[in-house]
């Protein structure tokens, strides 16, 4: 056995303690997983400074990036990017008019950046009402909402082929009941659990009404992802979705201990995106703030 010097022990041991700040930094309580951030956080920042906005985003501890709002740049620049930040894209947002129209273009460069999943961020019309402009939801009836699930069905199938899984990501039109029926419960009911997963934002379902403890807890084999960000809730009697304030993690209504118990419990959950749409402090101030509270959570 080869010993070591005095000097290379003391090397090995301060190299071990630095591995395991990293590991504490780096996961996520109570699920175990490494700490995510949706970049749509920070869409401006990235606008104006694209390394610098991820430079951030790796020093306030997260690991984990699902791709939204990038700058116009090749896959491979990208790649680069969140390589030398040290961060993994692991996720790529994009809404339903995208997927629709450019849905290989998109599906070639989410690969280049690594992705494993890629996630419809809104749904879209069956016949999009004439004059809107791209993008634009409007009022859905459910027959669009069986449009968007047999979609799904063949994005999915098609990313099956390439190993990246397709998954839905929810607002609040997903809960509001119509015709009798709850949209969000009809596309899990149509879309084939081999081809399709979901992304629960727990914030927008939290501000529909609804309560993500009980949506993980029906639907623990669909849910691959979170969604985790936090509301005021207004004071106001029979409140709409636009009384709700952005907050950071901690500072609004959305108490996430008992909804990542839930999820632990679920044993399906494989990535968990905090996402600050707004901030109400300095940037890299907020996105600290998010992190801390998550990896405080036990």
């Amino acid at each position: 056995m080869t010993k070591l010097s005095r000097r290379e022990f003391t090397g090995s041991m301060a190299a071990l303690a630095a591995l395991s700040l990293a590991g504490r930094r780096a996961f996520a309580n109570p699920l175990g997983l490494p700490l995510g951030i949706q970049l749509y956080s920070v869409r401006d920042q990235m606008a104006a400074d694209f390394e610098g906005a991820l430079a951030g985003v790796a020093a306030a501890g997260f690991t984990e990036v699902e791709a939204a709002s990038l700058p116009k740049r090749s896959a491979g620049e990208v790649r680069a990017a969140l390589d030398k930040a040290g961060l993994r894209c692991v996720s790529a947002h994009h809404p339903f008019n995208d997927l629709h129209t450019r849905f290989d273009e998109i599906a070639a460069y989410d690969k280049q950046l690594g992705v494993s999943f890629i996630i419809c961020a809104s749904p879209g019309h069956r016949n999009p009402p004439a004059g809107a402009p791209s993008g634009s939801h409007g009022a859905f009836t459910l027959d669009d909402w069986y449009y968007n699930a047999d979609q799904f069905n063949e994005m999915g199938e098609k990313l099956a082929g390439q190993g990246i899984r397709f998954g839905y990501h929810n607002h609040v039109p997903e809960f509001a009941t119509t015709e009798g029926k709850v949209p969000y419960l009809e596309l899990m009911r149509l879309t084939d659990p081999k081809k399709v997963t979901f992304e629960l934002d727990c914030g927008w379902a939290t501000v529909a009404g609804m309560n993500p403890i009980d949506i993980l807890k029906n639907n623990p084999h669909r849910i691959s992802m979170l969604h985790i960000k936090d509301f005021k809730a207004p004071t106001v009697a029979n409140p709409k979705p636009e009384d709700f304030k952005i907050a950071e993690l901690g500072m609004g209504s959305v108490s996430y201990q008992p909804i990542l118990a839930e999820a632990a419990r679920s044993q399906h959950i494989e990535h968990a995106f905090v996402e600050q749409e707004a901030f109400s402090m300095p940037w890299k101030e907020s996105l600290k703030v998010d992190a801390d509270y998550v990896r405080k959570l036990t």
